[in-house]
């Protein structure tokens, strides 16, 4: 009995399989294991591919050209509503003036660290007088004309007169009554606008090319 319990425990090699054979498997399994690390070297190295293509492409994009923003508050209202998603076009400014109904996002004159969305109204070396409700332009080479808005859907009294220095814009929110814009704390230096608004992204009922900004002005 001990010696079949010994021989059960350790059976014999198949005689039947060859030298040859035993080296053709071993060969085998080591280019499958060879296989696997390479395939696993493969996959790290696509990892590591599509990171380095992040860092060069979308990192660049997203720092100096378009650049997300959450439209907060009702400022621009009815042209933008409150949580809308924009993507603000940071580049175009390098090669074009900024041009009056241009959407621009700015840093806030008397704190940098945040960010306002509004329209601009005057440019560098004009007069913008508000009464009434009603906007007149006026500068040392154009008579004074009053501009046609017709994006508003209310008027304010907030009545002011102001002289736009050289690169500076006079800016207002389409929302007047409620907005807090150059009325009351004077025009935005063009160092601190950041872009444009390019397009609207959300919700997706309002996707929308260069959303909101107007350029036909009447002078009447």
């Amino acid at each position: 009995t001990l010696i079949l319990k010994l021989f059960m425990e350790n059976p014999t090699p198949n005689n039947n399989e060859t030298e040859s054979e035993i080296r053709n498997k071993a060969a085998q399994t080591a280019s499958e294991e060879a296989a696997k690390k390479e395939k696993k070297k493969e996959s790290w190295w696509d990892v590591l591919k599509f990171a380095l293509i992040t860092l060069v492409i979308v990192i660049p994009v997203r720092l100096y050209i378009a650049q997300p923003f959450i439209v907060s508050g009702d400022s621009m209202y009815p042209t933008f509503h409150d949580g809308e998603y924009l993507i603000v076009d940071e580049l175009s400014y390098n090669f074009r003036p900024i041009e009056r109904g241009d959407v621009v996002i700015f840093h806030y004159p008397v704190d940098p660290s945040k960010y306002f969305i509004k329209r601009v109204i005057g440019l560098p070396g004009e007069t913008v007088t508000v009464t009434g409700g009603k906007v007149f332009i006026s500068s040392s080479t154009t008579d004074q004309f009053k501009l046609s808005e017709p994006y508003l859907k209310q008027i304010t009294a907030k009545d002011t007169n102001t002289k736009i220095g050289p690169d500076e814009y006079f800016v207002m929110g389409d929302n007047r009554s409620v907005s807090f814009d150059s009325r009351y704390w004077g025009p935005v230096a063009k160092k601190l606008v950041r872009g444009r608004a390019i397009f609207r992204l959300f919700p997706p009922t309002k996707l929308a090319y260069f959303p909101g900004e107007y350029h036909n002005y009447i002078i009447k």
